[in-house]
């Protein structure tokens, strides 16, 4: 059994700065692809972004291109979600994902994905 953990939410001002993170019990951040997504209240769970396996590539949604840069550390099993030009629509409880089943399409969809952390809560607002 996968098992992720998220930490690092919390309350934050627009236009602030937050750090996520996502660490796996085992070693399962070097080879596989891993993924972040979010969800608000009363909305679907929306992809945010992607660290693809093998390669190493990386891909965002539009609403957060150039503000949410994801990454991972090899050597502590986490991989990373920082958060820059945070506004008020970022809001959402983020959850990491880990894709067990190869695919040769990186996935998007929360369906791509077969392991999920618990998720923790990001607020914006002054």
């Amino acid at each position: 059994q996968v098992q992720l953990v998220e930490s690092g939410g919390g309350l934050v001002q627009p236009g602030g700065s937050l750090n996520v993170s996502c660490t796996t019990v085992g070693d399962y951040v070097t080879s596989y692809t891993m993924a972040w997504f979010r969800q608000a209240p009363g909305k679907e769970r929306e992809f945010v972004a992607v660290s693809t396996w093998p390669g190493g590539s990386t891909g965002y949604a539009d609403s957060v291109k150039d503000r949410f840069t994801i990454s991972r550390d090899n050597a502590k099993n986490t991989m990373y979600l920082q958060m820059n030009a945070l506004e008020p629509e970022d809001t959402a409880v983020y959850y990491c994902a880990l894709q067990f089943r190869f695919t040769f399409e990186t996935p998007r969809g929360p369906r791509g994905y077969d392991y999920w952390g618990q998720g923790t809560q990001v607020t914006v607002s002054s």
